[in-house]
């Protein structure tokens, strides 16, 4: 499909239009234009007086949209994803995260809910457990215009169920289905410690960002010259000390200017090649990051792209944060986790569609002239300097509102002095 996109929203969305029979292309265009500009809890119910006003169709087709309709979701992730790439990224390396995350749901027949560990409300010495959808998701890492933090726009996910793959499966199976759709580009993906395992598999055009467990068994590389013994051929070389204690060894520090989450910073560092047997038979970037003023402790990541430098290494692991930013957008902003759908395909769908909104609405923003992608400074935040996904929803609010106000009312009610304080209203009740 070569067709050029351009920022106004119709447009964007009749993109993805032939993922549809051609009666649920207007339904889901109602939909997502009803879930942005609804100003209730975001079910579908809450959602239809802003989808439909009009009542044009039965508000059944919206409800059997999640559960019963005919669409995929890997080909709505699949064009999401070509889209982005095509968008932010038309050339070198595509920058992703993953992670997963919870999506709280009431109701004990919630296809795919279950009884999961709730990383937000968890501490160390205290674990909690929540009903509701387990869910991986990977993420685009954009860099706005205004710089500072960059922002993680999901471009596929996949649902963790109690008797199905784990984590770390669904994890691989979907960074192989990203690769797969852009055969000829390559990916960088950051993820914490826990998806370390990833490293090992093998993952088409895909390099692995994550961190080193402090007791890790690492070897050095194997020596080239080779002696000749009995059995089969040494596949690592000497055992060496933990990552932790090999740091308390270190005196040749190496002193670089890091970029993390879109701010400057520098970090002492040791970089060296190894080899993390349990992880990955193929060596591995170890990065040893220290904090100067030694306030922090040390950090310990690797990365499977030996050419990578400490600055990119360390600066592509602390950008993984934005995914964090996405999951509480997606839950408190767009009411990612407020659709009341339980039967078949219905909960995952209602998700796929929250955090695809996500990517869109910041699509739609970014695209937008410079002028347009304005702001509000608030009195009791005087400080703020760029727009956050907050200001990006009310933008398109107001742009919503407003064709859709003019377009009942006629050119009459333009001018009304009535009109823009009706269109703020709106923009900030959701």
């Amino acid at each position: 499909m070569n067709t050029i996109i351009t920022s106004t929203w119709d447009t964007i969305i009749q993109y993805f239009f032939p993922i549809f029979t051609v009666p649920t292309t207007e339904i889901f265009l109602n939909l997502v234009t009803g879930w942005v500009l609804c100003t209730a809890r975001h079910t579908i119910t809450g959602i239809l007086p802003f989808a439909d006003p009009k009542d044009t169709r039965a508000h059944d087709a919206y409800h059997r949209f999640f559960p019963d309709a005919s669409w995929a979701m890997s080909e709505l992730w699949r064009l999401l994803m070509i889209l982005l790439v095509r968008v932010f990224y038309p050339a070198g390396v595509i920058p992703t995260d993953l992670d997963d995350t919870l999506f709280h749901h009431s109701g004990r027949k919630v296809n795919g809910a279950g009884w999961w560990r709730d990383a937000v409300r968890s501490t160390g010495t205290k674990t909690v457990h929540a009903w509701g959808l387990n869910m991986v998701v990977l993420t685009l890492r954009v860099n706005p215009p205004w710089g500072g933090e960059p922002l993680g726009l999901p471009i596929n996910m996949r649902l963790h169920r109690k008797d199905g793959l784990s984590l770390i499966e669904l994890a691989e199976e979907m960074l192989t289905e990203v690769a797969l759709w852009l055969p000829q580009r390559r990916f960088l993906c950051s993820a914490d410690g826990f998806y370390a395992s990833l490293a090992g598999e093998d993952i088409p055009n895909t390099h692995i960002i994550s961190r080193m467990r402090r007791d890790a068994n690492i070897c050095d590389l194997l020596s080239k010259k080779r002696t000749k013994t009995r059995g089969r051929p040494r596949k690592k070389g000497k055992k060496l000390s933990c990552p932790q204690n090999l740091a308390k060894r270190i005196h040749n520090w190496q002193l670089v200017e890091t970029r993390e989450r879109g701010k400057s910073g520098r970090r002492l560092v040791y970089v060296r090649k190894v080899v993390w047997y349990r992880v990955s038979q193929k060596p591995v970037l170890l990065v040893i990051s220290r904090d100067p003023t030694d306030k922090e402790k040390d950090d310990f990541f690797f990365t499977t792209d030996t050419t990578l430098t400490a600055a990119e290494v360390i600066g592509g692991f602390a950008g993984r944060w934005s995914i964090e930013d996405t999951f509480k957008n997606t839950k408190q902003l767009i009411g990612g986790q407020q659709p009341q759908t339980w039967k078949r395909k219905g909960p995952e769908r209602a998700a796929v569609v929250s955090l695809w909104l996500y990517s869109v609405i910041w699509l739609w923003y970014l695209q937008q002239k410079s002028k347009q992608r304005y702001f509000f400074v608030q009195p009791w935040y005087p400080g703020k300097s760029a727009p956050s996904f907050a200001d990006a929803l009310s933008c398109l609010r107001r742009v919503l509102w407003r064709d859709r106000i003019r377009f009942m009312f006629g050119k009459r009610f333009a001018h009304n002095k009535n009109f823009e304080f009706l269109i703020e209203a709106l923009t900030s009740a959701a």
